[in-house]
């Protein structure tokens, strides 16, 4: 088993199965293994089978959740804070989302918004969890 991330509860049930099978082949036979300890950490395995499980699920919709968030945003003003490149001061700004699309590595939905209008228009790229405010 690898020692560098984290095992799923398979990996782990089937180690535990391996050294069971070892235990029961190596056991003295006048001391047995008490079978409803055996059957107790069987099944605290599958719960945690079914947690992980269920933990992977709502990671599943919580991407979906945002996703349809940050959709409801397109139109709307947003107010975040953006350092300022010169100063170093942290800036509020106001400016319109126009853009809505995911980061190819992290998966995380992303806002194109556009502060100012014309030639004076600057755009920034801000994760849902940069707004501040969202306004009609």
């Amino acid at each position: 088993m690898s020692t560098s991330g984290i095992a799923s509860a398979s990996n782990i049930q089937m180690d535990y199965m391996k050294l069971l099978v070892a235990q029961l082949q190596n056991q003295n036979p006048l001391e047995p293994l008490d079978n409803n300890e055996m059957a107790s950490q069987l099944a605290q395995f599958s719960q945690l089978a079914q947690l992980e499980s269920m933990s992977s699920s709502f990671a599943e919709v919580l991407v979906t959740v945002n996703r349809s968030y940050a959709n409801s945003l397109l139109g709307k003003n947003v107010t975040f804070y953006s350092m300022d490149e010169t100063t170093g001061v942290l800036e509020e700004k106001v400016g319109t989302v126009n853009s809505v699309f995911n980061d190819p590595v992290t998966g995380e939905s992303l806002l194109g918004v556009t502060v100012g209008e014309g030639d004076d228009a600057e755009e920034y790229t801000l994760g849902l969890g940069a707004v501040l405010l969202v306004e009609n």
